[in-house]
């Protein structure tokens, strides 16, 4: 399986967090119509959503394993 979507969680989750330390020094405002505060938690959620699916995925997944190995490989 790829680590990709997991990775690109992690860089969401450091863009929000770089997003919100910009707003607290107080060097941006906004991204266009939106303020900053709304951009950087759509894109932590995102990138939480993205980490916490692929690790969900893979527990599954050796879950599954794991009971294949219990029948002795049948199915």
């Amino acid at each position: 399986m790829n680590r990709t979507p997991r990775l690109i969680g992690y860089a969401l989750m450091v863009l929000a967090a770089g997003l919100a330390v910009a707003l607290r020094r107080g060097a941006i405002d906004s991204l266009g119509p939106f303020p900053v505060a709304a951009v950087a938690l759509l894109v932590g959620m995102i990138g939480v959503m993205l980490v916490f699916t692929d690790l969900m995925v893979r527990g599954l997944y050796a879950q599954v394993d794991a009971a294949k190995r219990d029948e002795g490989g049948e199915g």
